[in-house]
């Protein structure tokens, strides 16, 4: 804890010093319904200052070739306008926005495998994902948006169609002036085709950095050594920062062995092991010149009653972590 109270100064002194203050984010899910300040009031609390708003597009399976998008089946908070709003309501009480629109293939298969049959599907299924994107690029563009992410966990489909890929960035770039990165998953990272046309690299960090039932911090930062140094190659020869699009821990034993496992029943609920393993990866990383900052996964609308002590989730929420988060997010104020 000690250690974690001389990062807090350091960092504090830091952002006083001029340099850039960090990203201090959540990921804001979409809600069923309209929301309202109130429901922004706990992320104002916990000192986050930049949110991901997530809107989505929905494919029917790994070779489907068309995106569904923006359609009153969706939840509000997953459609444009309910992206919109969440903005407004965000950035009047201080708030940034990273735009984040994401693929969900029904049934919820990893979309990274997402890969077409046919180059005549591909094309289709290329031409949908460039409606889907430009629809929110236009969207970031109108409401001034700071950052825009074209992508999540895709990479079949970045690393079989880079020149597609090529081409859709300068479509976004015409239509949308703000800073741009794409979200990959922790182990392709180091392969997506076109970090130097983007302004951040962005890394969904769900790296295994332990196998203990309840790490502590120390073994976790060792863990996180291989990676760190992976990260600090790509960065230095690319020349762009490093964000972390998505990072977090369940509050589960075993949390560092496969911190991507969103599976709704395993492990015992363990408040340390998540509490250890999100302040080994601020002690890591956010004092690094080289990283952005990042965004929590997840944080919900409905803050009185998401999380608590007997859950075993990603989220934060009603946890010993808030305490946590709200310390370490308070030094970029």
């Amino acid at each position: 804890m000690r250690k974690f109270f001389i990062l807090l100064i350091t960092i504090t002194f830091c952002n006083c010093s001029g340099q850039e203050p960090k990203i201090n984010g959540v990921s804001f899910v979409g809600s069923p319904k309209e929301i309202n300040n109130t429901h922004v009031d706990p992320v104002v609390k916990v000192n986050a200052n930049w949110a991901a708003v997530m809107p989505f597009g929905f494919v029917r399976n790994l070779e489907s070739p068309k995106v569904t998008f923006n359609i009153q089946r969706q939840w509000w908070g997953e459609r444009r306008d309910g992206a919109k709003r969440t903005i407004e309501l965000l950035n009047a009480r201080g708030i940034q926005v990273m735009l984040k629109p994401q693929i969900w293939v029904w049934r919820g298969e990893f979309t990274g495998n997402i890969s077409m049959n046919s180059e005549e599907n591909w094309k289709v299924f290329e031409t949908s994902y460039e409606a889907f994107i430009l629809q929110y690029a236009e969207l970031a563009e109108e409401m001034k948006v700071p950052i825009l992410c074209i992508g999540t966990e895709l990479h079949t489909f970045v690393q079989k169609r880079s020149g597609y890929w090529n081409e859709l960035i300068k479509k976004i770039r015409s239509i949308y002036k703000g800073k741009l990165t794409y979200a990959e998953n922790w182990d392709q990272f180091d392969r997506a085709p076109f970090w130097n046309q983007l302004d951040y690299i962005g890394i969904d960090a769900y790296f295994p950095v332990s196998e203990s039932k309840t790490p502590s911090i120390e073994e976790m930062k060792l863990g996180w050594q291989k990676h760190k140094e992976k990260m600090k190659v790509l960065q230095a020869k690319i020349q762009k920062p490093v964000l972390f699009t998505e990072y977090g821990y369940r509050s589960v034993h075993y949390t560092g062995k496969e911190p991507w496992d969103s599976g709704k029943t395993n492990g015992n609920v363990d408040l340390q092991a998540q509490s250890n393993a999100l302040t080994a990866l601020y002690e890591e990383f956010w004092n690094e010149p080289w990283f952005a900052g990042g965004f929590l996964w997840k944080w919900f609308h409905n803050h009185s009653e998401v999380g608590g002590k007997n859950n075993n989730r990603f989220t934060i929420q009603n946890k010993p972590s808030e305490k946590l988060i709200k310390e370490f997010y308070s030094t970029s104020k």
